[in-house]
């Protein structure tokens, strides 16, 4: 961290099968980790993962914040992490939940987790529709981005946003074009940040 000029890492929950389900020890390791941290004046933010197996939404993350009790560590509010467990659903046909909720604010609650497991590529559904259908913002995407930005905003929240595209679709949209993806991510942030 210190070569690379940073002063926070960034820990996501997992979705290991043989995780212990105890709360508490997992908080003690997040606590034993801030403390290591601290040492050196380093942050932890700690992230929710929609496929993980114990911590799989931001309130349980959130949950596991509070419980290891350490100033140096927050929450990594990720959009598709948040909004792909909680509104998304990639069971139904729309690719959303699909139980009469059309507020944004209303579906940000998770799902049950999906059974099936990995597939030849090793990620389970969750993970696969991650690595495939998150493109930039405004452009193929169908997650509430904006709904979710406006609702950290309205925390009172002030830092830094970053987004992380990954998209399927990449190849067929840009070819090997760098710059009109990054156009195109210019685009997505301007209008991100007027809406």
């Amino acid at each position: 961290m210190t070569a690379l000029g940073t002063d926070m890492l960034q820990v996501g929950s997992t979705d290991s099968p043989d995780i212990t389900p105890d709360v508490d020890q997992l908080a003690g390791d997040l606590a034993e980790l801030a403390d290591l941290l601290v040492e050196r004046g380093y942050r932890l933010a700690y992230e929710n993962l929609c496929w993980a197996t114990h911590a799989p939404t931001w309130k349980d993350v959130w949950d596991i914040v509070q419980r290891a009790n350490r100033d140096n560590i927050g929450l990594c509010l990720d959009t598709f992490q948040t909004a792909g467990g909680e509104w998304g659903d990639l069971t139904t046909s729309s690719g959303k939940l699909e139980n009469g909720l059309t507020e944004a604010d209303d579906a940000y609650r998770m799902v049950e987790p999906l059974s099936r497991g990995p597939d030849e590529s090793g990620l389970r559904p969750r993970g696969r529709w991650c690595h495939d259908y998150r493109p930039l913002p405004f452009d193929g995407g169908y997650l509430p981005i904006e709904d979710f930005v406006k609702a950290v905003l309205a925390t009172g929240f002030r830092g830094w946003f970053s987004i992380e595209a990954f998209d399927g679709q990449f190849e067929q949209k840009y070819g090997d074009n760098l710059f009109k993806f990054a156009e195109k991510a210019m685009e997505g942030y301007r209008k991100l940040i007027s809406s």
